[in-house]
């Protein structure tokens, strides 16, 4: 697992799109903010050779890309066991992306139309080691993932446990969840934990697709 990044240094990013006027738009924009841009590219394997000699906080990746996807390189990426957070960018609001990024092991989901301050709050999170997916329609997910009558929910969720998978859905951490519903962060975790129990699930990403599918959220 990667160290968090030292918080009074810069994030250091890599920047992979096709096109060089949304390059230079987003690297004016970043730079503004304070982001230190490694190197940039224009295609996947261009990314991977890059963070073959570049060290980087996060990786910021367009999706479409000729040759080789962001999401393919993001594969490549975690079969060679590169864990550098990926947050990918794309001018779709498209489930089924969604899903192939969180398979692939994104980090970040985010639509090229965000605002300026929303992607710098985006990739100063996800270096911390935060996850952010935005809330998509949940019919992709539904018709992707089946789970059969003995993969339900062992129990009942409670109106607090739905309201908490809801944020997770949106990709808040414990501390936002917390301040959101006026708890403590250990409060917070310890229903993280029964709802993985609860739905047999490992991670929190699982547990929301799950969720999402058997109509809890």
């Amino acid at each position: 697992m990667t160290d968090a990044p030292n918080t009074t240094a810069p994030i250091t990013i890599a920047l992979a799109d096709d096109q060089a006027l949304v390059r230079a738009g987003l690297r004016a924009l970043l730079e503004r903010q304070g982001i230190v841009i490694a190197f940039e590219a224009d295609h996947g394997q261009a990314l991977l050779d890059g963070l073959a000699a570049h060290a980087v906080d996060v990786v910021l990746s367009d999706i479409r890309m000729p040759g080789m996807d962001g999401i393919e390189a993001l594969q490549r990426l975690r079969d060679a066991g590169h864990t550098t957070p990926v947050l990918l960018l794309t001018t779709f609001d498209d489930s089924e992306l969604l899903l192939r990024a969180t398979q692939a092991g994104a980090q970040g989901f985010l639509l090229k139309d965000a605002a300026p301050d929303d992607l710098r709050d985006a990739i100063t999170r996800v270096a911390r080691g935060e996850t952010l997916l935005q809330p998509v329609s949940t019919d992709a997910v539904r018709a992707r993932y089946q789970y059969h009558a003995q993969e339900a929910p062992k129990e009942r969720f409670s109106e607090r446990e739905v309201a908490i998978l809801r944020l997770l859905a949106g990709g808040y951490s414990n501390k936002e969840i917390a301040r959101s519903l006026f708890l403590a962060e250990g409060t917070v975790k310890n229903y993280v934990s029964v709802i993985l129990e609860k739905l047999d699930t490992r991670d929190r990403t699982r547990a929301v697709l799950k969720a999402i599918t058997l109509r809890v959220i």
